[in-house]
């Protein structure tokens, strides 16, 4: 659960930022999202962030590099004490991070990712920013080191929802309270919302059974002229091509469509999106996405055709992933 002063922190950034017709629901929203009844792993994940230990104010969180850092001065049983606490809530699958010298080395090298995005975008200073299916939230901590006034991470699993409420209590306030995580789906945003400057969904159409309905919810999150930045499995093709795998893609389940840069391009401006750019399009790299010690589950390497890497074990095409990024008309 929250911390009442989390509560009220959320609470106030929703009255601040005007998103009152939201602001009814999240009761209800935190209470669903965080039912020990559904997550069974839900109260030792809980209990490893509350037992991390109370830290100096003394500390600088660097959100603006590759590694997400914050440098404070820890005992050698203190930092002993926090490695073994976020250790209990892998796998962490998104970063990388460094806290209190401690190196959580991520199954993704989220970094990279955000090297190919990052110079495509407007400005994200002041601007109120929406992180559709962040995980741990890494992507946010470098929006609000970018200036972002305001950043909301969504995301219904209550693993990443602890993950990031570990960062965050090292973060403390060096982001200036301005990053904050609920979680739920896009499903669960107040529809016709029309909230946010810049609207992020990153690794999440494909997951999607209705590609289309997820195009328009996010649309409608945005605000008149606000930015969409979509990235998600593509597959090489024209207008027409859309690939819909079986019952695994890449050893992953619910993969439904992946379509060409082009075709998603279509998809985007049939739901009225305009200035719809391919900013980037590459294949993912056994180096970009790999088993560490901190995600000690298979990966990447272990879902290819180990004969032609060029495939998935299912006989696919390997993951290629685009980033789109387009504008809802004013």
């Amino acid at each position: 659960m929250l911390s009442p002063d989390s509560h009220r922190r959320l609470y106030h950034a929703f009255v601040d930022q005007g998103l009152e017709p939201w602001l009814a629901r999240l009761p209800e929203q935190l209470a669903r999202g965080l039912d020990r009844k559904r997550h069974g792993d839900l109260p030792s994940w809980e209990k490893a962030v509350a037992k991390l230990p109370a830290l100096p104010d003394e500390r600088r969180a660097d959100l603006d590099r590759d590694t997400v850092s914050v440098e404070v001065a820890l005992t050698e049983p203190q930092q002993r004490q926090c490695h073994n606490l976020l250790k209990k809530l892998a796998p962490w699958r998104k970063g990388p991070y460094a806290l209190g010298g401690i190196q959580i080395d991520t199954e993704w090298r989220s970094d990279w990712k955000w090297q190919r995005v990052a110079p495509h975008l407007s400005p994200l200073a002041g601007r109120r920013v929406l992180d559709v299916g962040g995980g741990s939230g890494y992507h946010a901590w470098r929006m609000a080191g970018a200036g972002a006034a305001f950043v909301l991470v969504i995301d219904p699993s209550p693993r990443f929802f602890y993950q990031f409420q570990a960062v965050r209590h090292f973060v403390g306030d060096g982001d200036g309270g301005r990053t904050h995580f609920l979680p739920v789906g896009i499903e669960d945003v107040p529809e016709k919302l029309e909230a946010f400057d810049t609207v992020f969904s990153m690794g999440v159409l494909y997951h999607r059974p209705s590609p289309l309905e997820h195009l328009q919810q996010l649309k409608d999150a945005l605000r008149p002229g606000g930015e969409l930045v979509l990235e998600t499995l593509v597959v090489e093709g024209d207008t027409t091509t859309v690939f819909m795998p079986g019952e695994r893609y890449a050893a992953m389940p619910n993969v439904y469509f992946l379509p060409s840069s082009a075709a998603l391009s279509h998809w985007l401006e049939r739901c009225g999106f305009r200035d719809v750019r391919v900013v980037d399009e590459s294949t993912t790299r056994l180096d970009e996405q790999r088993a560490t010690e901190w995600m000690s589950f298979q990966s990447l390497a272990d879902f290819l055709d180990p004969e032609d890497r060029g495939l998935t074990i299912e006989g696919h095409p390997a993951p290629r992933r685009a980033v789109l990024i387009a504008t809802k008309p004013t």
